[in-house]
């Protein structure tokens, strides 16, 4: 599957539809996660028709034992000593009041 080729709302119900898999090959019923995440079966039928909250995820994954999937969601990157390094040398100061009275000075009154 190309997810780029999707729309947003088409991978919001790819991400249900995943879950409800998910949930179905556990035999879970959605009643019983809603009870054993602490939300209710309509948060639950929302999130698998692609229109639930990341919380909602977070707690549904939890209780299905698949939080461990958020990894390859979205991988933990880290930056190397030497690109932190050149970031820090690349940070903004922050602006003065001195910029303006400069410029203030500079005005030519006629």
């Amino acid at each position: 599957m190309d997810i780029y080729s999707l729309s947003d709302n088409d991978i919001e119900k790819e991400l249900g539809n995943r879950i409800k898999l998910l949930r179905l090959r556990k035999n879970i019923t959605q009643k019983a996660l809603a009870e054993a995440a602490a939300l209710s079966l309509n948060v639950i039928k929302s999130l698998e028709s692609g229109r639930g909250k990341l919380s909602t995820l977070i707690a549904v994954l939890r209780e299905l034992g698949a939080l461990e999937h958020l990894d390859s969601f979205i991988p933990v990157t880290s930056i190397s000593p030497i690109q932190l390094a050149k970031m820090r040398g690349r940070q903004r100061e922050r602006a003065s009041g001195q910029r303006l009275k400069d410029k203030a000075k500079d005005k030519v009154e006629w």
